[in-house]
C-alpha cells in the first residue's frame, strides 16, 4: 500500500486564517444588526414602535406574511 505525500502544490490557493478577537467583533455587528432587522420585520408597528406612521409595515408588509407573522 503506498501513502500520498501531503506536500503543498506550488500554486494552491492557502487558507487565511481569522483571529479570534476580529471574528468575535464582526459576529456582534451582523448579530445586532439581524436583531434589528428582525424587529422592523416582526413588531414595528404593532404594540412596539420607533416611527409613527405605516411606511416601514407596508414595505416589510409580504416578509411578515412570508415569516408567519400575523399583521392584520
Amino acid at each position: 500500500m503506498s501513502q500520498v505525500s501531503a506536500a503543498p502544490v506550488a500554486g494552491a490557493p492557502s487558507v487565511p486564517t481569522i483571529p479570534f478577537g476580529q471574528l468575535a467583533s464582526w459576529a456582534l455587528f451582523f448579530g445586532l444588526l439581524g436583531t434589528l432587522v428582525l424587529f422592523f420585520v416582526s413588531t414595528d408597528q404593532g404594540a412596539v414602535s420607533l416611527l409613527s406612521g405605516t411606511a416601514i409595515h407596508e414595505w416589510v408588509h409580504d416578509g411578515r406574511h412570508l415569516l408567519g407573522y400575523p399583521c392584520h
